[in-house]
């Protein structure tokens, strides 16, 4: 690379889509506040990203609202409910980025409708994280889009 030129050229380098099962309002609300969380963040070389770190806890005061979560495979009402599926969208297009390396990941109990089983990232604040380190030599930059219908991870360099 040029050291004189100064225009950074992004380029998008990965992206995943998960669809969206459960369109319950809730829901989408959640997982609409955890993209904005998370757009636009940039990990530079070296830096391990955490996802719990980036969201911070959901909290009424942020907008999050009651939605379904699992714990211990149980379905129950939580103010995280469709984070999971905002990491494991997250996950799967970093896994696409040779040079990204996961240092944290959790599998759900039981089955979850929006990704094959294994390839989910389970988050739970203050317990189980999504944690990947950029080990490339160039700064990252996560873009992170939802619908009503999809929630997109893009991975620019």
């Amino acid at each position: 690379s040029n050291s004189s030129d100064t225009t950074k050229q992004e380029k998008e380098i990965a992206k995943f889509s998960t669809k969206i099962y459960t369109k319950e309002p809730e829901r989408q609300n959640n997982i609409s506040i955890t993209c904005k969380a998370l757009d636009s963040k940039k990990v530079e070389p070296g830096e391990t990203f955490s996802f719990c770190n980036t969201v911070g806890k959901a909290t009424t005061a942020k907008g999050y609202q009651e939605a379904d979560i699992y714990v211990n495979g149980k379905k129950k009402k939580g103010l995280g409910g469709g984070n999971c599926q905002v990491s494991t969208t997250l996950y799967n297009a970093v896994l696409k980025v040779q040079g990204l390396e996961v240092v944290e990941r959790h599998q759900h109990s039981n089955h979850v409708p929006y990704i094959q089983d294994g390839k989910d990232a389970a988050v739970a604040y203050g317990s189980y994280d999504f944690k990947f380190k950029n080990n490339t030599e160039k700064t990252i930059k996560i873009v992170m889009e939802n619908t009503t219908q999809n929630v997109t991870a893009k991975i620019y360099s």
